[in-house]
């Protein structure tokens, strides 16, 4: 096979997706510890699992947990070619939330781009999964959740940077008015405000 052929056939949406780690948040904010997009995906994603299997176990509703964790998994990736738009910036006006929100819609067609035509299906799926969904919003929740999460963590470290993020993230999660979000309020974001030697 020649040298060309050979780099035609190369994908590189895994390669790309590992440069997530390099993506910080919450860049207009002083942080006491820097977070990539990367380490908050996956947080997302046990958030979101988590969310979906109370919804199943205590409030009777059949969601998909694992496609509601893969979902999570993937859904800031397209950031990797946009970065992490400050919330301030992001909702100023409708104009800049609609150019956003198309930058995203082109990113990640530039992300499945870099797979093999026979795998786009199964990842456009992921990419754009449907957001109004009831799974979607557990996604939405749990995103919203790991915010908090992060707002919880900085207070602690004396950062008071963050207590009006708090604040908002915190009304914006209740106005989802969610049972889970309820369930996980009460018996698990308690335990983020403790200290390790207090959670053993």
């Amino acid at each position: 096979m020649k040298e060309e052929d050979f780099l035609n056939k190369i994908h590189n949406f895994f390669a790309f997706l590992s440069r997530m780690k390099h993506i910080t948040r919450w860049g207009l904010m002083r942080n006491t510890d820097v977070e990539n997009i990367q380490e908050h995906s996956l947080q997302v994603a046990m958030i979101a699992h988590g969310l979906a299997v109370i919804s199943n176990v205590f409030f009777g509703k059949n969601v998909n947990a694992e496609r509601v964790a893969v979902w999570a998994i993937f859904h800031d990736c397209n950031e990797t070619l946009t970065g992490d738009m400050p919330t301030p910036i992001k909702y100023f006006n409708p104009s800049i939330q609609k150019a956003y929100k198309d930058l995203e819609k082109v990113s990640k067609e530039k992300l499945l781009s870099m797979l093999p035509e026979e795998m786009v299906p199964v990842y456009r799926d992921i990419l754009f999964y449907d957001e109004s969904s009831y799974e979607g919003k557990i996604v939405k929740a749990a995103d919203r959740i790991c915010a908090y999460i992060k707002c919880i963590e900085e207070e602690k470290a004396g950062n008071m940077e963050f207590k009006k993020a708090a604040e908002t993230t915190l009304k914006k999660i209740k106005e989802m008015n969610m049972p889970e979000i309820e369930y996980f309020f009460k018996y698990f974001i308690p335990g983020f405000r403790l200290t390790l030697d207090e959670l053993n």
